[in-house]
């Protein structure tokens, strides 16, 4: 008898312990070969459906016949809402709430099936799945690291705290609406990268033409084409300036941006290292400020960053270009940095390289890369709108991270 560290007000009796199969009924599907799975019918659930349900992707559906369907519920039972089903083969111990109690139908060994009874709140079971008592369990019946099955039998001796119904479903809903906020998240994540690719691809000319499919109101006049060198200078840590390891330093007044340390299209300041004075001195052309569009030379190929809330002087290590525009009354720097940043940098790399694999983004080819130009003032505009399709995605991409880092700690702290 014991207690979790974290509980809602007003609970205060100890949880009782006990093993899953004496606390409900327990079951696994009949045998169904892949001869008898059929293209419509009765859906057939398997592991990688719940997995698929898991990660919010999908999965090419599996059906039986709605005769092979009465005949084996016959003998085993139907699914009813309610139930949970916990995945025995595959990525094991994974689990999925039957959400109603229409026709479904499961793989045998590879689905476990948890009556509900009424002894359950459903999503208080589903979330002791992900908990680390039941994690630390798993690994603690493997073998080798991994576990190629779980069984009814371990199924069934598997340990659970349980406290009465009513805090179950205070904690199963607790989780429940957190689950709901991180997909949520995840969800306006992935629909505004899908909207700035779209973006990207209708604001910008493609195959030659001189105007985009969409612009915004009051801009009619065609884009003009020019090369990148024709606009901006590109600077790069000479070889004889070139930094060894021992001269990093985990502290100090003067940054050393590299390639590694970009994310998603801004620098990340608290995993630079920083340089003696002297260092930073060297070269007046590879000294960064705020608003500087930087690219990746080696290593990962054509990475851009627009540097933004820098407090200090900073300098570039090797392998990164520093893209400085000649006049910025003709171009924008969030236009550049967001054109440069779109696949057309890349593509044009990969078609004028030379020989296999890309290793260097040669200044040679960089000089000629082709930019599509409308005037400053249309720029301005498409540049703005993109930075805040990027904000809108790091702000999305932040809170399911909170949100999971949230997670991860209740589920430490409410079960036992």
């Amino acid at each position: 008898m014991s207690k979790p560290k974290i509980r809602f007000k007003g609970y205060e009796e100890d949880w009782e312990q006990r093993k899953l199969g004496d606390v409900t009924e327990l079951k696994s599907a009949s045998r169904v070969h892949k001869g008898e799975w059929t293209d419509s019918g009765v859906p057939f659930f398997r592991s990688s459906d719940v997995m698929a349900a898991i990660n919010g992707t999908t999965n090419e559906k599996a059906y039986i016949s709605e005769e092979l369907y009465e005949k084996l519920s016959n003998a085993s039972g139907k699914l009813e809402e309610g139930d949970v089903l916990v995945t025995g083969g595959g990525s094991v111990g994974n689990p999925y709430i039957v959400p109603n109690s229409e026709p479904l139908y499961t793989k045998d060994a590879d689905l476990l099936w948890i009556k509900n009874q009424g002894r359950f709140y459903p999503y208080f079971l589903y979330e002791y799945f992900f908990s680390p008592t039941f994690r630390i369990y798993l690994s603690s019946i493997s073998h080798v690291g991994t576990i190629a099955h779980y069984t009814i039998t371990q199924l069934s001796e598997t340990p659970i705290s349980l406290p009465d119904i009513e805090e179950q479903i205070k904690v199963g809903e607790y989780f429940e609406s957190l689950d709901r906020l991180i997909t949520l998240h995840q969800r306006k994540c992935e629909e505004t990268k899908k909207l700035k690719k779209y973006m990207l691809q209708k604001m910008f000319p493609q195959n030659g033409k001189r105007v985009p499919e969409i612009r915004f109101a009051g801009f009619t006049d065609d884009w003009e084409q020019r090369k990148l060198s024709e606009i901006a200078t590109m600077h790069a840590r000479i070889g004889w300036q070139n930094l060894r390891t021992s001269e990093f330093l985990d502290s100090g007044d003067y940054m050393l941006i590299t390639g590694t340390d970009f994310e998603d299209g801004t620098i990340n300041y608290s995993t630079c290292h920083y340089v003696e004075k002297e260092r930073y001195e060297q070269d007046k052309n590879i000294q960064i400020r705020n608003g500087s569009i930087l690219i990746t030379k080696d290593g990962t190929l054509g990475k851009v960053a627009y540097v933004q809330g820098l407090t200090m002087p900073a300098t570039l290590n090797a392998g990164v270009f520093n893209v400085e525009i000649k006049d910025k009354k003709e171009t924008d720097e969030k236009y550049l940095f967001q054109y440069l940043k779109a696949p057309f940098l890349m593509d044009y790399v990969t078609r004028h390289a030379t020989g296999g694999t890309i290793k260097h983004l040669n200044q040679s080819i960089l000089i000629n890369f082709p930019v599509y130009m409308p005037k400053k003032s249309e720029q301005e505009k498409i540049g703005l709108y993109l930075m805040q399709l990027d904000s809108l995605i790091t702000l999305h991409q932040r809170k399911y991270e909170e949100l999971q880092k949230i997670k991860k700690f209740m589920l430490q702290n409410m079960f036992i």
